[in-house]
């Protein structure tokens, strides 16, 4: 390979890089049905699971506070059925820990909390294999959505 198709596909891959949260959020936006920039993601680690927790920056902002609560309602009912392809097409990639999620639906339970500036799913399983794919998922997601939460498994 020469120097210049080296220096070439290095530019590509950092372009490709440099627009992955922005491809993120754009396709995030359009999945989840509000704005990602006037938003906030945490995935937490649990013991027993994890929490995908949503909020508004603003609390005044109330389309996306009701727009946050409609999609993890959706999500929790659409976990529960083995369903991941919101995650795949926000991401556009097989999201790591979802094929065995759903494999294993019937070990894992989901549930939708309102919170007050959003809302939260909270993911809880006693089987080890279910647990290990829900640390995967949420794992992924924190590394994708930059949310800087800790990767460490906590108590609830």
């Amino acid at each position: 390979m020469t120097i210049l198709a080296f220096i070439a596909i290095a530019i590509v891959s950092g372009a490709a890089h440099q627009s992955h949260p922005s491809d993120v959020d754009r396709r995030g936006a359009h999945v989840m049905g509000f704005d990602q920039t006037k938003t906030v993601h945490h995935f937490l680690l649990y013991e027993d699971g994890g929490s995908i927790d949503v909020s508004v920056k603003d609390s005044s902002d109330k389309a996306n506070l009701d727009a946050i609560r409609t999609h993890l309602s959706h999500i929790a009912s659409m976990f529960a059925a083995g369903n991941f392809d919101a995650p795949m097409l926000v991401h556009d990639t097989t999201v790591p820990g979802t094929s065995e999620m759903a494999k294993l639906k019937n070990r894992l339970n989901y549930r939708f909390v309102p919170t007050a500036k959003g809302g939260r799913v909270d993911i809880t399983t006693m089987d080890p294999d279910a647990l290990a794919a829900v640390h995967r998922f949420l794992r992924f997601q924190i590394s994708e959505h930059h949310t800087g939460d800790s990767t460490t498994i906590r108590k609830r």
